[in-house]
């Protein structure tokens, strides 16, 4: 059964995040099985918790184990550091 990862984020240092977190995590979830189904900026927050003017991204796996695996290893704990101050976050994991 297909799994999405449903990120938002809030971007303090866009060159930053652009040169070397995007990039650097695109290629290992690709690695990983995961395609991009959304990338998109200037979101606007309707109800609840986000981060106005922020962005999103929509990455499907092909189930739930597989963006565990991704999430879980060495190689994204390293490429998650190049995020580290730069940009805040929401992360959650949906089965289909």
């Amino acid at each position: 059964m297909p799994a999405w990862f449903i990120i938002t984020t809030k971007v303090h240092d866009r060159a930053a995040f652009m040169e070397g977190y995007s990039p650097a995590v695109a290629q290992l979830a690709q690695q990983h099985g995961a395609r991009y189904l959304l990338r998109g900026r200037q979101g606007r927050v309707l109800e609840g918790d986000g981060y106005d003017g922020g962005g999103a991204v929509v990455m499907e796996w092909p189930d739930a184990e597989t963006a565990m695996a991704f999430w879980n290893s060495p190689e994204y704990a390293e490429v998650k550091k190049l995020r580290d101050g730069i940009a805040d976050v929401s992360v959650t994991l949906v089965e289909g």
